[in-house]
């Protein structure tokens, strides 16, 4: 194809665009529509699986220092502690202080009157990295010198796994179905665009015009209806999100949620929202064409 046939073509291809202003206005407002659907709920079930994952490493393991050791040696067992590749951190808690929270927790008794700090343990409050994984890690501290008992809250870590994984089937599930409805739409629009244009096609294919010389406008013509749709879609998301956890942080009764910024997401909501607009608007315009281009 020559050079001054090409700048022709792109340059059709932009012109029509306001040459069928109602069908482009239409495509792009679907376009808009579909991305904003997709992406609202990618970023609610992101946002939801660090919150369930902050919540899971709430699920501490409490390791209890053997009793004849002294402060330093008690201490020092933190250092094993934290060399396990499971292991996200370790506090050190003094029989002191383990006292004083015992006794906070049970004000409403007098079962703790009497205790000295000397009848506690030193502790150790352990944070997992992978709760998946609680059972090997409790094995391996239970192997270290120095630990007496250890208490875990297996059922409760299970517990965790489990809400992440129907979360993430769930999350997959929706998205997908989702994406397929928003490309069907998105489709239809197109074969609309193009059904309404039949003529000019005919028309070209009769004065002895190439597949390749026809389909090309109209894929440019895709190319930049979607990138304006897919534009369009990330500046409302990225509004509509600020907008929506700003106004959460206002609710005393909604101070639970936390939502990661948008500038965390920034870089693949780009990628997604560029990619489906390219998809949508090119390969929707090439599959669209092809049975006008048969006459």
């Amino acid at each position: 194809m020559k050079f001054n046939n090409l700048g022709y073509l792109l340059k059709e291809g932009i012109k029509g665009i306001f040459t069928h202003g109602f069908m482009s206005f239409a495509a792009v407002c679907v376009t808009v529509a579909c991305l904003l659907i997709v992406g609202s709920f990618s970023i609610l079930t992101y946002n939801v699986n660090i919150m369930v994952e902050d919540l899971n490493r709430t699920n501490e393991v409490l390791v209890f220092i053997d009793e004849t050791l002294t402060d330093a040696e008690a201490k020092s067992v933190g250092t094993k502690i934290n060399t396990i590749e499971n292991v996200h951190k370790s506090t050190f808690v003094p029989r002191e202080q383990a006292l004083e929270e015992f006794v906070a927790d049970h004000q409403e008794t007098d079962a703790f009157n009497g205790v000295a700090a000397e009848d506690l343990r030193h502790r150790f409050s352990v944070m997992l990295q992978d709760n998946d994984l609680i059972q090997e890690t409790v094995t391996q501290i239970r192997q270290i010198e120095g630990v007496a008992d250890i208490r875990a809250e297996y059922e409760l870590a299970e517990g965790f796994s489990t809400l992440q994984d129907v979360l993430q089937i769930a999350s997959v599930a929706i998205i997908s179905v989702l994406l397929v409805v928003s490309l069907l739409i998105i489709s239809n629009t197109v074969k609309l665009a193009m059904y309404d244009r039949r003529d000019e096609i005919a028309i070209m294919k009769m004065v002895g015009a190439t597949n390749g010389f026809i389909r090309l406008p109209f894929v440019v013509e895709g190319f930049t209806l979607g990138m304006m749709g897919a534009a369009l879609a990330f500046g409302l998301e990225w509004v509509m999100y600020d907008a929506l956890v700003a106004r959460i942080a206002e609710i005393d009764t909604l101070q639970l949620f936390s939502f990661v910024p948008f500038q965390q997401l920034l870089i693949p909501m780009v990628a997604t929202f560029v990619a489906a607009g390219l998809f949508v608007g090119i390969v929707g315009s090439w599959t669209s064409i092809r049975k006008f281009l048969d006459v």
